[in-house]
């Protein structure tokens, strides 16, 4: 692979990278608003409002970070990926101008409404703005994944003579068997990392000694919500991506499981590490039988090796891919541990006392971003070496006439920018947190016609 693709590709991945360290936020945030929400019409304690704005005003600052970020990567299809933009534009374009017109109009819509017309509009009316936001979230990740499912299963195209890829079946796209499963395993993924962020900062509140009541709450939401979301990403999320890459992807399941040659009664592999050299595992810790049993559902199955494929179709960074997938799986588990642990000692009344408890939760907060990294990495390298699996290269992908200096330039722009974007995020955010939840005085009549007036 040319030196340009490889630095298109690394290019591609860091901005890509970092812009979902924003939505995986927001995408789960939608649903804790809805929850803190529906809690005050159902109790009217005005608490549940106030932590409702507090959120929201997180919410805001992350969703600008979200898109402020996410306009360069559309650019990078027409200047780093500009044939396979052409190739496959008249499939892709579909559900990425859907995700621009209908979804994203919707969040972005409804969330001015839930910013500024609380005290506009009837607490039921609110309350709706909040579960549009919510929607508006989910389906504009759902179209991201659309399109992603397509290159990772392509379905409903036919190939033209001249090599490009032409529509022919526009619901065989937008109902793609892979989306489910994809679809599952993203929102489970960013509904982890919203409850363990809500979950850290009312420990963190705790631990002060700080707005007690808020951190009460925030623990509690987001340690409910989280157990169940960090089993459902294991089953049925978990399972059924496992599956669909057993069977269509191969290659990338031997990768994940660091599996060089076909076994039958295949193990599943606890730790290791990749030997590219000797094509085998140091130091394994494996399970008997187990891959055999959650790939294919039978003890002795046979589960294909790398060896069972040309070189050529091999990913082409094994060892990143093995790695990847053993973080977001050691994690994940980890993620079960903590919250079935968490929720014990909140059923048994101890937990809000239990310090030791309210450090994990505090330090355990950023672990689903690095979770979801590596879950992404792990899909994406995986897909290598091709840019729609199986039927075009990701070598015929890049733009043929993009130098390496002009994409390391621009990569080391963006590398400037975003490190500067950060900052001024993580002080934004610590410093929201750090106020905390407060009450908000309503507008005045002045005000209401001054800003008409305005």
């Amino acid at each position: 692979m040319d030196e340009s693709t490889l630095l298109s590709r690394l290019q591609f991945a860091f901005t890509l990278t970092y812009h979902y360290l924003f939505p995986q936020l927001t995408m789960g945030l939608a649903l804790l608003l809805v929850i803190l929400k529906t809690l005050y019409l159902h109790r009217r304690d005005e608490r549940h409002n106030i932590a409702a704005r507090f959120w929201a005003r997180i919410f805001a600052v992350t969703f600008v970070a979200g898109v402020v970020t996410g306009i360069p990567m559309e650019f990078q299809f027409g200047t780093n990926w500009s044939r396979f933009s052409e190739a496959t534009g008249s499939i892709i374009a579909q559900t990425l101008a859907m995700e621009g017109a209908f979804a994203f109009f919707l969040e972005s819509a409804f969330l001015g409404v839930f910013l500024f017309g609380e005290h506009s509009f009837s607490p039921k009316m609110h309350w709706l703005s909040a579960v549009l936001v919510w929607v508006g979230t989910w389906a504009s990740g759902g179209f991201i994944i659309a399109t992603n499912a397509w290159m990772q299963h392509p379905v409903g195209y036919t190939r033209l003579p001249n090599g490009l890829f032409q529509l022919s079946n526009f619901w065989s796209v937008l109902f793609n068997p892979w989306i489910i499963p994809e679809y599952l395993h993203t929102m489970g993924g960013s509904v982890i990392t919203a409850s363990f962020v809500m979950a850290g900062v009312g420990a963190y509140y705790l631990l002060a000694g700080q707005r007690i009541d808020y951190g009460r709450m925030f623990i509690t939401i987001g340690v409910v919500v989280g157990v169940i979301a960090s089993i459902c990403q294991l089953f049925p999320s978990g399972d059924l991506e496992g599956r669909q890459v057993t069977f269509n992807q191969p290659t990338k399941l031997a990768a994940m499981e660091g599996l060089f040659h076909t076994e039958r009664g295949a193990s599943i592999v606890i730790l290791g590490q990749p030997d590219m050299r000797r094509q085998t595992l140091d130091n394994p810790i494996k399970i008997p039988q187990v891959l055999g049993l959650l790939t294919y559902r039978a003890w002795n199955a046979t589960v294909q090796g790398l060896d069972a494929f040309p070189k050529s179709q091999w990913p082409d960074n094994v060892p990143l891919v093995y790695y990847s997938y053993h973080i977001m799986v050691g994690l994940g588990t980890f993620f079960v541990a903590i919250t079935v642990i968490a929720a014990f000692l909140l059923w048994r009344r101890r937990l809000f006392s239990f310090r030791p408890m309210l450090w994990v939760l505090l330090l355990a907060s950023p672990l689903p971003y690095i979770s979801n990294t590596a879950g992404w990495l792990t899909a994406e390298l995986g897909r290598q070496p091709w840019i729609v699996y199986g039927i075009m290269p990701t070598l015929k992908g890049s733009s043929n006439n993009v130098s390496s200096g002009n994409v390391l330039f621009t990569l080391i722009g963006f590398a400037g920018l975003y490190l500067i974007l950060g900052l001024l995020y993580v002080i934004l955010v610590v410093v929201e947190a750090l106020k905390g939840p407060h009450i908000e005085a309503e507008p005045t009549s002045e005000m209401a016609e001054g800003l008409s007036a305005y």
